[in-house]
């Protein structure tokens, strides 16, 4: 065929383009990876993606100044390089000249500051705003070149730098940030285009063409919403997910011949921990021993054995394991006979329907977590099981993600199952100063201590590593003994990936910091 096309009259370009269509191993085939999210995302603006799915989304669509390297090292992203001036007060940040955003429109230090002023707009519903609201002014030196002023020496300015960087030309006259259209087509930097969003179905990204970096190797992200975790488990069986995160509990009983043959397995060191949260605006938990005497009641170790299964640890700290702050001391053993003792003490007395009563007034509340996490509801049912033991009638609700985060950014809770996921800047304003204690903060649980909120200012002023260390260990210490939650253990994160797809390289963040090398 191709002999007769050569004598024939077609022109040479027509022929080659008919060989390169019929030609079977020829033929240009799409790289997809599968993954799922466990809950339908909310908002994909970055500053207003507070939840994991969200979250997770946005990181692909969107950039920051800066980033963590494989070695969590602080490296330019937008900016490809920064500088440290006047002691600490002053970061000059200079751009890239390479950065489109997603429809061609270039980059420059207006956008920069544009996010700026919206994150610290008062009706911009973000809990990250108490980090930009230090900074003294912000000036464009040119279109590529930046300078932040703060108040005083901002220890963690830069990790603040991380957040994903919003377009100025699409979003100057948007009158309310938090219901714009933008938060469903979004329009970012980053390596992924989000195409397609099909509500509680799925969400397609193709790869940007044009990515300052290169172009990612792998063409586009199937990103299926998969609330129910067993529906998970049963995906990645048939092979249609290529990523997903285990618990001990699937890992260990799940991993059969199929997915050993066809799945990489990859360990990482914890940057979580999951605990249970009390509503300290409610009387019942008002009472400092009240929350300690919960927490001597219930069992962390067999609840951490039952659980995770010896891959991860009992909980103690609001740092995670892997942070250098971290110090493993056990604040509260298992003990129900001394905490029915304190309670006593307190006024309360088991009735014969072995309830704890205070007068005519049961000792009750609702627990509450979110559904598609087995391990959030597993401990939840211990938990319930051990406040049983020793009179407490425990009632347990599992709401669906959206239903529970409203709920909770309303503080409409007793008590909740719940985990963050942390960074590896020590500097938790956002979950344990009291001025986060707002509608749509992180300090949903109503946590106020006057000393603490003290250290956390001063911390954010310290450079000097040993000092700082200091600082950040008393607050974890005064956190920890006020019992605002029980925090229960630190899950050790199980990966599994196709091994179809090369340039995995494991590291101390994790294995997706190099996503865009992964190829099929």
């Amino acid at each position: 065929m191709v002999r007769q096309l050569l004598n024939s009259r077609f022109p040479i370009g027509f022929i080659l383009t008919l060989f390169f269509i019929f030609s079977p191993g020829l033929i240009y085939s799409k790289s997809v990876i599968n993954f799922s999210l466990g809950a339908q995302p909310k908002r994909l603006i970055p500053f207003l993606a507070a939840d994991s799915a969200s979250g997770e989304i946005s990181s692909y669509i969107f950039n920051g100044l800066l980033k963590f390297d494989k070695n969590m090292n602080i490296v330019g992203d937008l900016a490809k390089s920064y500088e440290i001036k006047n002691s600490g007060k002053t970061v000059v940040f200079h751009l890239r000249k390479n950065v489109l955003w997603q429809d061609g429109v270039p980059f420059t230090a207006d956008d920069v500051i544009f996010t700026y002023k919206t994150i610290v707009n008062k009706n911009t519903p973000t809990p990250y705003a108490g980090q930009y609201k230090i900074i003294k002014s912000i000036k464009k030196l040119d279109n590529y070149t930046l300078e932040v002023n703060y108040l005083y020496p901002f220890a963690p300015a830069l990790y603040s730098w991380m957040m994903g960087i919003v377009p100025k030309h699409l979003l100057k006259n948007v009158q309310n940030i938090a219901t714009c259209g933008f938060n469903r087509k979004p329009v970012g930097t980053g390596p992924y285009i989000l195409k397609k969003w099909k509500t509680s179905q799925y969400l397609i990204l193709d790869a940007n063409k044009r990515y300052f970096l290169h172009k990612p190797y792998i063409d586009e992200i199937f990103d299926r919403i998969i609330p129910d975790k067993t529906t998970n488990l049963l995906e990645l069986k048939r092979g249609s997910i290529d990523l997903m995160n285990l618990s001990p509990l699937e890992y260990k009983f799940e991993m059969n011949n199929f997915l050993k043959k066809h799945y990489r397995v990859y360990f990482e060191p914890s940057s979580s921990y999951t605990y249970l949260g009390f509503n300290l605006r409610e009387k019942l938990f008002s009472n400092l021993m009240v929350r300690k005497a919960i927490c001597m009641a219930i069992n962390r170790r067999q609840i951490n054995k039952t659980i995770l299964l010896g891959y991860g640890v009992v909980a103690d700290s609001i740092y995670p394991k892997n942070s250098p702050f971290f110090v493993k001391k056990t604040i509260c053993g298992y003990n129900p006979k001394k905490a029915l003792r304190i309670l006593r003490r307190l006024g309360w007395h088991k009735k014969k329907d072995g309830i704890l009563y205070k007068g005519s007034t049961p000792f009750e509340f609702t627990i509450y977590t979110n559904e598609g996490n087995s391990q959030r509801k597993y401990a939840a049912i211990m938990v319930q099981e051990y406040l049983r033991r020793i009179g407490i009638r425990a009632k347990l609700r599992i709401l669906e993600w959206q239903a529970f985060l409203n709920m909770v950014n309303e503080r409409h809770f007793d008590a909740v199952v719940l985990g963050w996921q942390l960074g590896a800047n020590p500097d938790q304003y956002s979950i344990w100063d009291s001025k986060s204690d707002f509608k749509g903060g992180f300090n949903f649980v109503g946590y106020h201590n006057k000393e603490v909120d003290r250290l956390i200012e001063l911390g954010r002023k310290t450079f000097d590593k040993k000092r700082r260390r200091k600082i950040y260990l008393k607050i974890n210490r005064l956190i920890v003994s006020d019992f605002p939650y029980i925090f229960l253990y630190y899950p050790t994160s199980i990966t599994v990936v196709n091994k179809k797809f090369k340039g995995i390289h494991p590291a101390k963040a994790g294995i997706m910091y190099n996503f865009i090398e992964w190829r099929e």
